[in-house]
């Protein structure tokens, strides 16, 4: 009897991990995605806002003219020096005035909006367009052609043009602040350019209202208009209004662009940005006095926030029923 040999069996390789079971891993690792996709963000925010933030509030305590590397301390005292300027002084309330004016038009106007887009039951996409476009305009653009065309204070202009049909003279809208007509440029040109953005905010949160509230409502005998808007749809508004409010506070104190291309080189009207670009980047170029005023113009927008949350009932709790 012959005997054979079998040559042994090889063994197994193990196979190489595949693409799918790679991306099967990176789609597991949730903190690894986390990094991937907030990381860069993250170091931008840090050295973009809160390096410049801080570097900003060590600056206010040095004596920092021509130099952002200064080595005199001087204390308190550039905010000793802000709070005695007129100017910066003045522009703060003005524009406390101003906040509280603008805020509450552009939220009844957004709301307004929101609410007539939201009943139309054909071409609402393009109405919602259109009253949307103009966010996507620049402010300096807008600014230009408020100044050039409608308001430039000739007989040409759009707004002269149709006061002329009432025998209303020509008025200088930009050159003269007695009477202040400058504020009805600002203002019109501001709610053209913002209204849109929160009319969409509205318009998302109107569509989120469930129809049984109304539905129910109608049972229980109430009038579809003011009860049904009083009752429903402003508490269910609460948190976009919220929202809505802060961020027209915030931007209100922000305002730069259209007061900066308006106004010129004028010395009223201005507002506290404004003030803080001529006190930093002026002729003296005091650098520690335009961040004291910066530092103390963002505790009063955060004063006013706060005052203003605590009014409309941040973090309150819901009442039980």
């Amino acid at each position: 009897m012959s005997t054979t040999t079998t040559p042994d069996l090889a063994r197994p390789v193990p196979a190489k991990p595949s693409g799918a079971s790679l991306r099967r891993g990176l789609r597991g690792s949730s903190t690894l995605n986390f990094w991937l996709f907030t990381g860069p963000f993250l170091v931008g925010l840090v050295i973009f806002v809160y390096v410049p933030i801080g570097w900003s509030i060590w600056l206010s305590f040095f004596e920092a003219r021509f130099t952002v590397t200064p080595d005199k301390f001087v204390g308190f005292e550039n905010y000793r020096f802000m709070l005695g300027d007129s100017d910066f002084v003045g522009s703060l309330g003005t524009f406390t005035v101003f906040a509280a004016f603008i805020v509450p038009t552009t939220w009844a106007l957004s709301l307004g909006l929101a609410m007539l887009v939201n009943r139309l039951r054909f071409m609402r996409a393009f109405f919602r367009s259109v009253f949307f476009l103009p966010t996507a305009c620049s402010y300096v653009a807008a600014s230009l052609i408020w100044k050039m065309s409608l308001f430039n204070g000739v007989r040409f202009g759009l707004a002269n043009t149709v006061i002329g049909w009432f025998g209303v003279d020509n008025i200088a809208w930009l050159a003269n602040p007695d009477p202040p007509w400058y504020w009805l440029v600002i203002l019109t040109a501001r709610l053209w350019l913002q209204s849109g953005f929160f009319m969409i905010l509205f318009l998302a949160a109107l569509q989120n209202i469930p129809g049984e509230l109304y539905e129910a409502a109608a049972i229980d005998g109430a009038k579809r208009g003011w009860q049904t808007f009083w009752y429903i749809t402003l508490p269910q508004l609460r948190a976009t209004s919220t929202a809505v409010v802060l961020l027209l506070l915030v931007a209100a104190y922000q305002a730069f662009d259209e007061f900066f291309n308006l106004l010129s080189k004028t010395t009223w009207g201005r507002p506290p940005l404004v003030e803080l670009y001529y006190t930093a980047l002026g002729q003296n170029q005091d650098y520690g006095a335009g961040s004291a005023g910066a530092v103390m113009l963002t505790l009063l927008i955060v004063v006013v926030t706060l005052f203003q949350g605590k009014l409309m009932g941040i973090g309150r709790r819901e009442e039980s029923r």
